[in-house]
């Protein structure tokens, strides 16, 4: 079992910097693949980028160079770093508990209550 709870979202210019932090409890944190994922109003959710119980990363196209995704397993957190923002970006962020195999991210049905991220003038 996992809970999840996300904060950092809030109201940036385009081209600013959030950092978002997705912080367990309840279950063995280190043990979990992890993962951001966006949705957006009207739109799918998507994979934002994953990272590996040993610290592998994977990023969609859309954001890499801009975002980076890390995790400190000691204090069961996983952050996503975000520069250059884009109005693009505009979405609720969530994340995720899964497993990664051969590059592909599986999510279980473990996820936060999602954290707004908004980018405008």
């Amino acid at each position: 079992q996992v809970q999840l709870v996300e904060s950092g979202g809030g109201l940036v210019q385009p081209g600013g910097s959030l950092r978002l932090s997705c912080a367990a409890s309840g279950s063995i944190f280190s043990i979990y693949a992890m993962a951001w994922y966006r949705q957006a109003p009207g739109k799918q959710r998507e994979l934002v980028a994953a990272i590996t119980p040993g610290g592998n990363t994977n990023f969609a196209d859309s954001v890499k160079g801009r975002f980076t995704i890390s995790r400190d397993n000691r204090k069961n957190t996983v952050y996503l770093q975000m520069n250059s923002l884009k109005p693009e970006d505009t979405a609720v962020y969530f994340c995720n508990a899964g497993a990664s195999r051969s590059g592909i991210y599986y999510p279980y049905d473990y996820w936060g209550q999602g954290t707004q991220v908004t980018v405008s003038s």
